[in-house]
């Protein structure tokens, strides 16, 4: 899974990188802008996006799978004056951009921020138009990485990602087996008014913050064994899901506010939205969290309710789950949602295992 960066590094391996940065910061002080400068990789937790996450791209879409690759572009170029619509992610690039804004105002030479990147297999050519659509916007997206039709996923640890979102199932995969916390993101059926002051983040907890070893308990052996064990190991940490750094690096950014007595101002919450009933199963995943020395600010069980219902009270820019039903439902009822493919779950539609096509010889 992806790591926590560093706050700090050995001198040997920092002196060349410091001396750069140092060099570009001077230079970028020295010109007189109201841009705030991108925070060093190395400090900031940074979320990459693709174009169709960002921005809403079902025509262009449809022109690349039906005309293709040439006609796709040349509608690029001569849209480019145009502005995107707004995609499923973002929302939640804005409310980053918010945080950003109050640490910088509480830690105005700190580099520990959000750094957002626009990872595309776009050709350059469409560039234009998505520089144009950003700054339509007043995105502050400074990082570009355009491959011209092939996979980004190789980039992705480069720009020392720690979250990936994407419209691309198969992508996504790949950085989750690739140890990135990643996500395919999907709009909502209808559109919700969401927080401008506050980033809100919601995650599932088996297959998405932990491990799925306790969901392969109850799709083979049943709720009653699943109960039991869990009581029986309830005082052993369950191993990390590919969610779980993101929250970490969440819970830093956090721990800065808090250290400004800015706790009940604190412009990023977290909630665990989890089937798990709270008296049978609910200790261990509370326990697993302490371990790691993480808060959750809401804990909610929901002992196999619907989750959209809950969700649709807590508005969040995005909500993980691991379970394609949950995500249809959430999404049914205006919730931005992020399937994150990972797990046992993946066999499994409402409880009932996938026919898996059988592997060549």
């Amino acid at each position: 899974m992806s790591e926590i960066k560093p706050i700090e590094s050995a001198p040997t391996e920092d002196s060349a990188e410091e001396t750069d940065w140092a060099a570009a910061k001077a230079f970028f002080d020295s010109l007189k802008t109201e841009k705030p400068r991108p925070p060093k990789p190395r400090y900031a937790v940074t979320i990459a996006v693709s174009s169709r996450t960002l921005f809403n791209m079902v025509e262009e879409r449809k022109i690349y799978e039906e005309e293709g690759l040439e006609k796709y572009v040349a509608h690029q170029v001569e849209h480019e004056s145009e502005p995107l619509k707004p995609g499923a992610a973002f929302p939640f690039v804005k409310a980053l951009m918010t945080v950003n804004t109050r640490l910088r105002a509480l830690y105005p030479d700190s580099e520990e921020l959000f750094d957002i990147v626009l990872m595309t297999n776009n050709h350059a050519q469409v560039g234009v138009r998505l520089i144009n659509s950003i700054n339509h916007y007043d995105l502050t997206i400074e990082r570009f990485c355009m491959t011209g039709g092939k996979s980004p996923i190789g980039y992705l640890k480069a720009y020392m990602t720690n979250l990936y979102l994407s419209k691309d199932s198969e992508k996504v995969t790949e950085a989750i087996e690739e140890g990135i916390a990643a996500a395919t993101m999907f709009m909502p059926d209808t559109e919700t008014q969401l927080s401008d002051t506050q980033l809100r983040v919601a995650f599932d907890g088996d297959a998405v913050l932990f491990s799925d070893e306790s969901e392969i308990i109850v799709k083979k052996h049943g709720l009653d064994t699943f109960f039991q064990h869990e009581k029986q190991f309830e005082n052993k940490p369950l191993a990390q899901g590919p969610l779980k750094c993101f929250l970490e690096a969440l819970g830093k950014l956090q721990r800065k506010f808090y250290a400004k007595n800015e706790r009940m101002n604190c412009p990023i919450r977290t909630f665990l939205v989890t089937a798990r009933s709270a008296a049978s199963s609910g200790a261990r995943v509370l326990k697993t969290l302490r371990s790691w020395g993480l808060e959750i600010d809401e804990a909610l069980f929901l002992a196999g309710a619907p989750k959209g219902p809950l969700l649709q009270k807590i508005r969040p820019h995005i909500f993980f789950d691991d379970q394609m039903f949950h995500i249809e439902g959430a999404k049914e009822l205006g919730t931005i949602s992020a399937h994150v493919p990972y797990g046992i779950g993946q066999k499994y539609n409402r409880g009932k295992l996938i026919e898996q096509p059988e592997k060549k010889e």
